[in-house]
């Protein structure tokens, strides 16, 4: 069973525009005085591409997932106002392992933390997540972007709402999937049982671990869920 990797950090490149130099003109040969020609203007390259740091190069270990959570990014971009970061929810994981990342596209830093399902989603209670469901009342987990919204007080305490961006997730409001914390996930939990507990289609994170959630993630970002 892994442990949680809380932060994971790097330093991003920063791509430098390169100049071309200058050449001045030599006088005519046999002037008895030189003047000066005009300096021609100095043409502007192309900046380079950032170079891929440690830290961003990092990043690539979530593979197809955060290509997927990109391409929605550029989807969604008229509804996300923030994109320095995004959730990565990797329902490939086991609920026994971190499979909630908060990651920085512009760093490369990321944390990752313990994240349940929902029971419709494994009804077996295996701790894989065997489908997904967009469906009111399945207490299923739903697939696709999520932008997160407003932080209340709720009955888990602390917690931020979502809004479904896809057709495979836009019941989410109606539904109540929402970022909470719960006791069953945990560490301890885990020793005891194996696995976390199931949620009836939110995700849920451990209680110690809401306020940092909640804090990196902030409103206006989003949260991409899917098993690739």
């Amino acid at each position: 069973m892994k442990r949680r990797d809380f932060v994971r950090g790097g330093l991003s490149g920063l791509g430098l525009a390169a100049l071309s130099s200058s050449v001045l003109r030599a006088a005519p040969p046999g002037a008895l005085t030189a003047t000066p020609a005009p300096v021609p203007p100095v043409p502007f390259a192309s900046p380079p591409a950032a170079p891929i740091t440690p830290a961003l190069a990092s990043l690539r270990r979530y593979g197809p997932l955060l290509d997927r959570a990109r391409a929605a990014l550029a989807a969604h971009q008229d509804r996300v106002p923030l994109r320095d970061r995004v959730a990565l929810v990797d329902f490939n994981a086991a609920s026994n392992d971190t499979r909630f990342h908060i990651v920085d596209l512009i760093g490369g830093q990321t944390s990752s933390y313990l994240c349940a399902h929902g029971r419709g989603s494994d009804p077996a209670h295996t701790g894989y997540l065997q489908s997904f469901s967009n469906e009111p009342n399945s207490l299923a987990t739903s697939a696709g972007a999520y932008l997160t919204g407003s932080i209340y007080d709720g009955t888990h305490g602390a917690s931020m709402r979502l809004a479904g961006l896809d057709p495979t997730n836009n019941n989410a409001d109606m539904r109540a999937i929402v970022i909470h914390s719960a006791p069953y996930v945990s560490e301890d939990h885990i020793a005891a049982f194996g696995k976390l507990g199931r949620s009836e289609g939110c995700f849920v994170v451990a209680p110690h671990l809401i306020s940092q959630v909640l804090g990196l993630l902030g409103p206006d970002r989003m949260v991409y869920a899917a098993k690739v």
